[in-house]
């Protein structure tokens, strides 16, 4: 009798229960996203702690700048789209990149990962703290974090948890992709 009365109290309680908050996570839409070097993995900078916001800068360039928690097809899907977008737009200078947030970095195994997503241009790497770069507030319940930006600042901010980067979730991103090459 009490597991019946514990589980019609449950099933009555759990509709009012409010759904999980949006997590927030990154530089703010507005402001400067600041330099921070990554391992690189994939491509002409493989094994080289680089700074690519800090080339985006110089020339005033867009990017798109992906932060994981771990490696899925899903992140793969979303990499490979952005870059696609940045590809079409390659007068802009517009560069896409992927940055693994990991206690140790393992190259051979992300650039493998990059190589069956299909991830061709766009560079891979890790940042070897699992908080991320310290200046980007990076929400420990966010398994991915994109920020897209343009004349060095934030223009479009997504966050998502575990298991909320869907095809509709990825669409989203691509979507607001155009924001970074009209941003005045």
């Amino acid at each position: 009798m009490t597991r019946v009365l514990c589980l019609s109290l449950a099933m009555i309680l759990a509709p009012a229960l409010p759904a999980a908050e949006p997590v927030v996570s990154g530089t703010p839409v507005g402001k400067r996203p600041g330099p921070y070097s990554f391992l690189v993995a994939t491509g002409p900078q493989r094994g080289q702690q680089t700074c690519y916001i800090c080339e985006q800068h110089e020339g005033n360039k867009p990017a798109a700048v992906v932060f994981a928690r771990g490696t899925t097809d899903q992140l793969g899907k979303l990499v490979t789209k952005l870059d696609a977008v940045s590809l079409a737009k390659k007068e802009s200078g517009c560069k896409v990149w992927l940055t693994l947030l990991a206690d140790k970095a393992d190259l051979d195994a992300l650039a493998k990962w990059a190589q069956q997503q299909g991830i061709k241009n766009a560079p891979v790497g890790a940042f070897e703290d699992a908080d991320g770069p310290p200046s980007y507030k990076l929400h420990r319940d966010a398994e991915v974090t994109v920020l897209l930006f343009a004349k060095q600042r934030v223009v479009a901010n997504f966050a998502f948890r575990a298991g909320e980067l869907d095809d509709g979730a990825i669409e989203k991103v691509v979507k607001a992709m155009p924001q970074v090459f009209e941003a005045k």
